[in-house]
């Protein structure tokens, strides 16, 4: 029987129509006046709700969030969200990385991050209470294991890059290698792009190069990403056969400003003689019924020795 998940990512879901304007002194009155102008239009609460109905119809055994839940990053915006991964499910099921925007400016973390811990912890995590979360993350469930990357970290001013910096980079390795050892399909999930060359200069993953290296090296079964708020399709060429590189777009937009509208994919993955079927379900909102229907389904084929 195949095992199935889900990923979504950029949900933009927070308000800021009672943000506090002392806030707003540093690289959040940009993002403030983003929302103001163009991403409260775009970015619905009515297209997470029929998302939200759509999950529950079928809900898969994990969902991945890649990120940007916020706008610019407030605690008051960590706390809305916080009551949004509640309703979605328990931290166990559903598991997420966050994005630019969570990390606009620096901030305490027990008034940011904190509220998100369980979902962005890993299956044995040392510490549980505090501001240590150690990423990669790793959640195994089943034959599959969630592998987690933070890209986030506050960048200038018009600057939408992302890092995973040099101690994640360091343990990656050694967490694929440990998933391929027990046989286990290796689903790597982060924000920003891992593939060089492929975002504008002011949004790319600015160590792009080095994690794909390590990915080229060590290898994987599948990278899940978000941030362009467009669907797209790539593969890596690894030592161990070719790498699915998957971005889906935003989960609550409604494509009014060139951009994709709102998007997810199920997965489902079941171990063949010589590898691995990797089925990829994208289901898009339809404006006319309000609700999240199948758009386009895919199969892959993934060798392995």
């Amino acid at each position: 029987m195949p095992q199935h998940f889900a990923q979504l990512s950029d949900p933009h879901l927070s308000t800021l129509a009672d943000v506090n304007p002392a806030d707003l002194f540093n690289k959040r009155a940009l993002g403030y006046l983003s929302w103001r102008r163009k991403r409260r239009f775009e970015h619905r609460r009515e297209v997470l709700d029929a998302l939200q109905r759509d999950l529950k119809t079928n809900a898969p055994e994990q969902l991945l969030i890649t990120g940007d839940l916020t706008h610019i990053g407030l605690p008051l915006e960590f706390e809305q969200a916080r009551d949004w991964l509640q309703q979605l499910g328990d931290p166990t099921q559903v598991a997420l990385v966050p994005g630019n925007h969570d990390a606009c400016v620096a901030a305490p973390w027990e008034k940011t991050f904190a509220h998100w811990q369980p979902y962005m912890a890993a299956d044995e995590n040392d510490d549980a209470s505090g501001e240590q979360t150690v990423f990669p993350s790793l959640r195994v469930r089943g034959e599959i294991a969630f592998i987690g990357l933070s890209t986030a970290c506050p960048k200038p001013p018009l600057m939408a890059t992302g890092t995973v910096g040099a101690k994640q980079l360091k343990r990656l390795p050694a967490v694929l290698n440990a998933a391929r050892d027990k046989n286990l399909f290796r689903v790597v999930y982060l924000h920003h792009c891992p593939i060089a060359g492929q975002e504008k200069w002011r949004k790319r993953l600015t160590d792009a190069a080095e994690l794909q290296a390590v990915l080229e090296e060590h290898g994987a079964e599948l990278v899940l990403h978000g941030h362009g708020h467009r669907a797209h399709y790539n593969e890596l060429q690894t030592q161990q056969g070719s790498l699915p590189v998957i971005a889906v777009p935003s989960a609550s937009a409604l494509g009014l400003h060139g951009a994709d509208v709102a998007h997810y994919n199920r997965y489902g993955v079941r171990r063949t003689e010589k590898g691995w079927e990797l089925r990829i379900t994208m289901r898009g909102f339809e404006s006319a019924s309000g609700e999240f229907k199948e758009d386009q389904e895919k199969t892959v084929i993934l060798r392995r020795q």
